[in-house]
C-alpha cells in the first residue's frame, strides 16, 4: 500500500538544512555542535516515525517534479530503503558523537562538518530514491560532497587521495547516468517501484550494456576489484572520515546501488534468465577472497581495515547475485552487520592513534592492559567478521551460506569459509599482540599506563560494539533488522509470510 507522505523527502532534507547552518555558524563551535546533533536526531526520528508502517507493507512516496511518467524528483520509502536510511541514521548520530570529540583540534571545522551533513543528506536521499534520475542526483551529489573530507589535511598525499577518488567516482557516475538514460529508452521509465521494470522483449545485447554500465558505475563505488584502488587511497583522511566512507555513505551506496539494479531495475526472473548475474558472483567472490589476502598482508592499521571493507562489501554483491530468498536476506542484513562492526573498528583505531600515536598492527603489544574497553570493542568486531555465532557476522555467514545451497551454488559456501579462516588469520594476530604479548607495548619499558580514548570517541565505540552483539544475538525479533529485511526480501520476490 503506497500512501503521500513528505517523510521520504523532509529526511534527506534535514541534514542538507543542517549544513547551510553549519556554513552559515562560521568558527561559533557551539552552534555548529547544536545543529549537527538536532539534525541527526530529527533525522532518526523522522526514520524511525515510518518504521512501524514500513513492517507492515506501506510505502511512503512524495513526488517534488515529475517530468514524464516514471521520470522526475520522486522519493520512495520502501523496506529495503528504509533498512539502508535506519543504518545510515542511526551511524550519523553516533558519528556526530565521535567527530566533535576526534576533530577538536582540527582546521576548518565548518567546512568538515556541513560537508560531513551533506554527505548524510545524500545518503539518505539515495535510500529514499524513488526512480533512477533522484538515485543518480543524490549518488552524484554524494561523490562531490565527500571530496573535501577526503582531502581535509591538506597534505599532497591527501590531494592525491582526492584526485584517485575523484577520477573513480565521477567515472562511476558517468556509467550510472549511461545505464539510467538506456534503462529509460529500454523500459519507458526510471522508477523504482516495481520488482524489475525493463521488458523482456528488449534485445540481449541491450540489457547487457544496460547491466555493465550499472554494475560498473555502482561498482566503483562498491569497491569491487578491479574498481577499488580509491578506497585504500583515501585512508589518508581523519578518522571520522573514514569510517563515514567505509561504513555509513559512499561504499554502502554502491552496495545499494547494485541491489537495486538486480531487483528493481532487471528483477530476479528476466535476471535468472539472462544469466548475467553469475560473473557478477564470481568477481564478488575473487574481491572477498582477494581483498583478504591484501589485508593479511598490511602492517597499517586503517590500510588492514581499508581492505577488509573491500572483501565485506562483496558479500553483499554476492548474496544479491545469487538472487535467492534467503541470499538476499543475508545482503540486506549484512548492510547493518558491516555497517557497526567496521564502524567500530574504524572508532577503535582512531581512538589508539589519538591515545597513543599508534597506527599499525604491529605496535599493540599489552594494548589490553592500557585500553581494556576499546580493546573489547575492537574484539567483538574482529569476531563478527570472523563469523563467531552470537555475533552479526555469523547471521550474514549462515543465511549466505542458506541462500548459496538454495541456489546450488556450493562454491559460494567454499568462499565463506575461505573468507572465514581468512579474517581470522588477520585479525586475531592483533587481539594475540593485545592480550598476550606481554605487559608492555612495544617500544616501551615498565608497565603500561591505563588510559582510555576520550569518553566523545570511546562511548560511540562502546554503543556500536553493543549493536554487533545485539544484531547476532536477538536477530529475528520484533522490529529489529531481520524484520525489515523479510519486508524487502517479501517485495523482490512477491512472497508473503517469509521466514527462515
Amino acid at each position: 500500500m503506497e500512501v503521500h507522505d513528505l517523510r521520504p523527502l523532509l529526511a534527506p532534507l534535514v541534514s542538507f538544512v543542517c549544513a547551510g547552518l553549519v556554513f552559515a555558524a562560521g568558527p561559533r563551535a557551539g552552534w555548529r555542535r547544536f545543529w549537527s546533533f538536532s539534525a541527526a536526531g530529527i533525522k532518526l526520528a523522522l526514520v524511525l516515525s515510518m518504521l512501524p508502517g514500513a513492517l507492515q507493507g506501506t510505502v511512503y512516496v512524495a513526488q517534488l517534479v515529475e517530468f514524464t511518467p516514471g521520470v522526475g524528483i520522486a522519493f520512495r520509502a520502501d523496506a529495503f530503503g528504509m533498512f539502508f536510511a535506519l543504518v545510515s541514521s542511526t551511524l550519523w548520530v553516533l558519528t556526530t558523537v565521535y567527530a566533535i570529540g576526534y576533530m577538536r583540534d582540527s582546521h576548518d571545522q565548518r567546512r568538515f562538518f556541513g560537508f560531513f551533513a551533506l554527505c548524510v543528506s545524500s545518503t539518505v536521499g539515495v535510500a529514499f530514491a524513488g526512480d533512477l534520475l533522484t538515485f543518480f542526483l543524490f549518488y552524484e551529489a554524494l561523490t562531490i560532497s565527500a571530496y573535501p573530507l577526503v582531502v581535509h589535511d591538506e597534505t599532497p598525499e591527501a590531494l592525491r587521495a582526492g584526485r584517485i577518488y575523484l577520477t573513480y567516482t565521477l567515472l562511476g557516475g558517468g556509467f550510472v547516468l549511461v545505464g539510467a538514460v538506456m534503462t529509460l529508452t529500454t523500459a519507458g521509465t526510471l522508477s523504482l517501484a516495481h520488482a524489475g521494470i525493463l521488458p523482456e522483449t528488449a534485445s540481449h545485447a541491450r540489457l547487457a550494456a544496460i547491466f555493465v554500465a550499472l554494475a560498473v558505475g555502482f561498482g566503483v563505488k562498491a569497491a569491487i576489484m578491479p574498481l577499488h584502488a580509491w578506497l585504500p587511497a583515501a585512508m589518508v583522511a581523519p578518522t571520522p572520515v573514514s569510517a563515514l566512507l567505509h561504513a555509513v555513505a559512499v561504499v554502502k551506496v554502491g552496495a545499494f546501488g547494485i541491489t537495486r539494479m538486480i531487483y528493481n531495475v532487471f528483477g530476479v526472473d528476466l535476471l535468472s534468465r539472462l544469466g548475467y548475474a553469475t560473473p557478477l558472483a564470481w568477481l564478488a567472490g575473487f574481491t572477498i577472497v582477494a581483498a583478504s589476502v591484501l589485508a593479511l598482508r598490511a602492517d597499517r592499521l586503517k590500510l588492514r581495515v581499508a581492505y577488509s571493507t573491500v572483501s565485506q562489501l562483496s558479500y553483499i554483491l554476492l548474496a544479491a547475485a545469487l538472487m535467492t530468498p534467503l541470499a538476499a536476506t543475508a545482503a540486506i542484513l549484512h548492510i547493518a552487520n558491516q555497517a557497526f562492526a567496521k564502524i567500530t573498528m574504524f572508532f577503535v583505531v582512531g581512538g589508539i592513534q589519538k591515545t597513543t600515536g599508534w597506527t599499525r598492527a604491529s605496535q599493540l603489544d599489552g594494548l589490553a592492559a592500557r585500553m581494556p574497553l576499546s580493546t573489547a570493542a575492537f574484539a567483538v568486531a574482529s569476531l563478527s567478521f570472523v563469523g563467531v555465532p552470537l555475533f552479526a557476522g555469523f547471521i550474514t555467514k549462515w543465511y549466505l551460506s542458506l541462500g548459496a545451497l538454495e541456489a546450488g551454488a556450493w562454491s559460494a559456501v567454499v568462499v565463506m569459509l575461505i573468507s572465514s579462516l581468512l579474517n581470522a588469520a588477520y585479525w586475531f594476530p592483533i587481539l594475540h599482540r593485545a592480550y598476550f604479548r606481554g605487559g608492555a607495548p612495544t617500544g616501551s619499558e615498565g608497565p603500561p599506563e591505563r588510559r582510555e580514548a576520550p569518553p566523545m570517541l570511546l562511548v560511540p565505540t562502546l554503543i556500536c560494539a553493543g549493536y554487533v552483539i545485539a544484531l547476532g544475538s536477538t536477530a529475528e525479533l520484533p522490529a529489529m533488522p531481520f524484520a525489515v529485511a523479510r519486508a524487502a526480501v517479501e517485495h523482490a520476490f512477491g512472497l508473503t509470510g517469509f521466514g527462515p
